[in-house]
């Protein structure tokens, strides 16, 4: 723990978190996507769970080590009907989500149609429903947070990769991505506000990771990939993530403002997860841009043939995009995410308060009340 932590909390209690409600994208998605479009295919899940867990990854992801370490179960997702125990919290994430609502189907561009907004109302539903639930007794009473859980919960944010994509995608230049950063973030920050309307006190925000370090935007988009650091990472849409970074780090500012009973904690992931591709072998990882599961091409990712793909041969169905021999010294799993390693990596980097702004470590995040230290 970093001496500024210490100092600041010396007399503060740890918190306890007897929920945690999580809103994002593939990030933290424990099984939301999975539920309604079908299961991500093995090998996903391969490292720890030994099966698809409706994550899009060999293992665990970072809010599972947050749930770990908080010493509450791995979350259910809201979307999933089937052995779901919500009793400490739900997680809304879903992947392909956006912050603003896509325009387009989950066909058409690949994108969830569960964005940011369409999560914040799953919220508010589950918060009143659950209460009626409970109501009814016997095992609807074990399954369902406490009424008093809303407030003491922890809700955290990792959202707004898929927002910077999806403008790439509709052929736009890197500056009119830029352009509608301020909207996206906007809207982030309403989504905030409508969980502190509902009495959420302690928030827990990660900013978006190194776009340009990704092989499906470095295979899907050559000629920004072209604009390489030494690292082999894209200068302009590593450039995007920062200024998109930047603006959600000023709206908490403004938010800490408006919600004095809240504790934001801004993490900067970003920093963490460069840090660990561009020096990977230091940290005991190899091939920091290139996926553990893929099929071919210079990223060992192809778009039409992801992690998980299988093709026909001799009628018989074959895996042809599998996993690397050893996803625990890789860094990217499928292009997309990270390996179990690499979450479990990150999650050791932020969980001290070394990268959040303010300060404070993860287990202490509900005792800074309107406290920024820009």
């Amino acid at each position: 723990m970093p001496t500024s932590s210490i100092k600041m909390h010396a007399s503060a209690k740890e918190c306890s978190f007897q929920a945690i409600f999580n809103f994002g994208d593939s990030n933290s998605d424990t099984g939301g996507l999975s539920a309604v479009f079908g299961q991500a295919p093995y090998p996903n899940g391969i490292t720890f769970f030994h099966a698809p867990a409706g994550r899009y990854s060999d293992g665990r992801l970072i809010i599972d080590f947050i749930a770990n370490s908080l010493g509450l179960p791995y979350l259910s997702a809201y979307l999933d009907s089937m052995g779901s125990n919500f009793s400490h919290g739900a997680n809304f994430a879903t992947a392909g989500s956006t912050i603003r609502p896509p325009n387009r189907t989950k066909s058409e561009s690949g994108y969830s149609p569960i964005s940011l907004d369409v999560q914040s109302v799953e919220f508010s539903d589950f918060k009143i429903r659950s209460e009626l639930i409970r109501k009814r007794g016997g095992v609807f009473e074990g399954l369902f947070p406490k009424n008093i859980y809303f407030s003491e919960a922890l809700y955290t944010y990792d959202i707004g990769q898929n927002d910077l994509t999806y403008g790439y995608k509709l052929n736009t230049t890197t500056e009119q991505v830029k352009a509608y950063i301020p909207d996206v973030v906007s809207q982030f920050s309403n989504a905030i506000r409508n969980v502190y309307r509902e009495g959420g006190r302690s928030f827990w925000i990660h900013n978006t990771g190194p776009l340009g370090c990704l092989p499906y935007v470095l295979d899907g988009f050559p000629e920004l990939a072209a604009q390489a650091d030494k690292f082999g990472c894209s200068i302009p849409l590593n450039e995007v993530s920062q200024y998109y970074n930047l603006k959600l780090k000023e709206t908490i500012v403004h938010l800490r403002k408006e919600m004095p009973e809240a504790t934001i904690t801004y993490v900067d992931i970003y920093t963490v997860k460069y840090t660990l591709i561009t020096h990977a072998h230091e940290y005991g990882f190899e091939e920091g841009v290139i996926a553990c599961c893929g099929h071919g091409g210079k990223y060992n990712f192809d778009n039409v043939a992801r992690c998980g793909a299988t093709k026909l041969i001799n009628g018989k169905k074959v895996i042809i995009a599998n996993s690397c021999k050893d996803p625990r010294v890789r860094i990217i799993w499928d292009g997309i995410h990270y390996t179990e390693a690499a979450n479990h990596w990150i999650f050791q980097q932020i969980v001290n308060g070394s990268y959040s702004d303010p300060p404070i470590p993860l287990n202490m995040a509900c005792n800074s009340h309107n406290t920024s230290h820009d």
